[in-house]
């Protein structure tokens, strides 16, 4: 199973009205289950910073099978994944706003939201999650 382009884009649609909702202009990418771009939207004012970095925190997600924002406590000094983020090449993000998409239980793809703060992001990219269907 895969992630449609319809699946991404209707994602990428409920995170942007998310952001908009919460006045955050926001970068939102949304990788498929190899952690290769599907799809990726800038909003108008969203900072050109935040392109790489959404798509970096979708891959994370992805390649981690987890949240970004449960990776980020996980990653502490002290903790037994301290040190993540300095692997795959600088990819790694370890701050909240990446999760993962599944169908039927398997993780086919993930979504990276970047542009505010790391609790704005993470609320963009829940709201682009709750908008997956397989259908």
């Amino acid at each position: 199973m895969a992630i449609t382009l319809e699946q991404a884009m209707a994602v990428l649609a409920a995170g942007e009205k998310r952001a908009a909702e919460i006045n955050v202009p926001s970068v939102i990418a949304v990788v498929d289950d190899g952690g290769n771009l599907k799809a990726q939207h800038r909003m108008d004012n969203a900072s050109l910073a935040a392109i790489e970095v959404s798509l970096s925190k979708a891959y994370t997600s992805l390649a981690t099978n987890s949240s970004t924002a449960a990776l980020a406590e996980q990653c502490q000094p002290g903790q037994p994944l301290y040190g993540l983020q300095t692997t795959h090449k600088g990819r790694i993000v370890i701050f909240g706003g990446g999760v993962p998409l599944r169908m039927n239980g398997k993780l086919v793809g993930a979504v990276g939201s970047s542009g505010g703060s790391v609790e704005e992001d993470v609320i963009v990219a829940e709201a682009a999650v709750a908008a997956f269907t397989d259908a």
